[in-house]
């Protein structure tokens, strides 16, 4: 291990550990490279990262101050750029090699009783859970479902199995916090979990800005400026809800003339391509550039999601700062993130629905919600974020560490006592 030179009593290292890793984008990563970000350009700390790889190996960077350290792990089927991180033993052997002062999870795994453990050897150690997927819905109740043969009943019980861990996982945490009332805060405390925080992620509003509508961007898919062209971005699979979209797309009037084009990468991509040559849907592809993104949001004129559990969705916000209003499904973060005056909201998994909905918005006043989606992204400000979790959560997380280890007989590091005060 590249273990950093000695630190300043005051800097911290803070960890991020999570099986929620992609180097080609996801909402999780996204939110990680702006807290590293922040943390370089305007804290004094350290940051470490523990994600999956397609080999073992720890990336230095920034004198020292920014350390990766990619543990080798198998992709995870039909999801090419994920990883699924089984490691404990090699996890806990990183962790007590760098002995980060806060580790937080983004995930509900075997992960984060890793990193419980590791606070349990070593006190003041504090922990922060973040809720960032409602996977007993998602990953456990509506799997079985769709495998049919279980049974609706087995799948509610199992959901319910699932829920019941959750309340036992994220109790045991310093700090948690979910990003949205109904993506998961709500959820959270009728588990009984205590005090959830809200920790909304953020948007760059200068990047993603209607200025960087482009009409040659839209002659590029066929696009006139009169054309109705909507755009969807996120991965291209059945949990995302890019099937729903495309299923509604198609239920639009011909002689509307609408086009789709999809950003992202997955599973139905090359069924979405085929599509394309009965009906005007492009699959365009995953697009690592943020600038160009952006002029690509900026250039549509609706925005369409399926995804009926988002936890907080910042595609949607970041096509909400480009001013487009907003298509999706009345369910998790969406019905937080899209009121009726900035779009519209259908019934999930329902592609009638979703196309009325469409047409609602098109036939609408598009200027006024165009201005007012443009309102709300300007209020999910990454610095305003980043000083939430600064000030707010982890000072809470530090407060009950430190009371641990003062029973344990341990003394609070000088940069955690610090934090915990100016936070008053």
């Amino acid at each position: 291990m590249l273990v950093p030179a000695e630190r300043d009593p005051q800097s911290l290292m803070i960890c991020d550990l999570t099986q929620s890793w992609s180097e080609t984008g996801g909402g999780i990563g996204t939110y990680i490279r702006r807290k590293r970000r922040h943390i370089i350009e305007k804290t004094p700390h350290h940051h470490l990262l523990i994600v999956p790889g397609p080999v073992d190996d720890v990336v230095v960077s920034d004198g020292g101050r920014a350390i990766t350290v990619h543990i080798k792990s198998p992709l995870v089927p039909k999801r090419t750029n994920y990883r699924l991180l089984l490691r404990n033993r090699k996890v806990r052997e990183v962790l007590a090699e760098y002995r980060p002062d806060l580790i937080e999870c983004q995930d509900a795994y075997n992960l984060p009783w890793q990193a419980l453990k590791h606070a349990r050897k070593h006190a003041g150690t504090a922990t922060v859970g973040g809720y960032c997927t409602d996977f007993p819905t998602v990953y456990v109740e509506h799997t079985l479902r769709d495998w049919k043969w279980p049974g609706e009943g087995v799948a509610k019980w199992a959901g319910r199995v699932a829920y019941r861990y959750c309340k036992r996982l994220y109790s045991k945490f310093d700090a948690v916090y979910a990003m949205s009332e109904h993506g998961g805060g709500k959820r959270l405390r009728e588990l009984g979990i205590g005090r959830v925080h809200r920790m909304h992620r953020g948007v760059d509003r200068h990047t993603f800005h209607p200025d960087r509508r482009s009409d040659e961007k839209r002659a590029l898919v066929g696009a006139d400026p009169d054309t109705p062209l909507f755009i969807y971005v996120g991965r291209l699979d059945q949990e995302k809800g890019a099937d729903l979209v495309v299923d509604a797309f198609t239920r639009l009037p011909k002689d509307l003339g609408a086009r789709l084009i999809m950003f992202g990468d997955g599973p139905l991509r090359d069924e979405i391509d085929a599509m394309g040559r009965e009906f005007p849907v492009r699959a365009c592809g995953y697009v690592a550039d943020r600038a160009k993104l952006a002029e690509w949001q900026a250039s549509a004129d609706l925005f369409l999601s399926g995804m009926a559990h988002e936890t907080f969705g910042i595609s949607t916000l970041e096509a909400q700062a480009c001013g487009l209003p907003v298509v999706g499904v009345r369910a998790g973060a969406m019905i937080d993130r899209v009121p009726p005056e900035a779009g519209s909201l259908a019934e999930p998994g329902d592609p009638e629905a979703l196309k009325d909905a469409i047409l609602h918005v098109w036939n609408g006043d598009r200027e006024a919600m165009s201005r007012n989606a443009r309102a709300l992204a300007e209020s999910f400000s990454w610095d305003a974020a980043m000083s939430r979790l600064f000030d707010k959560i982890y000072p809470a997380a530090f407060r009950r560490a430190a009371a641990r280890a003062k029973i344990a007989g341990v003394q609070p590091s000088v940069g955690a006592l610090s934090m915990i005060e100016r936070a008053g």
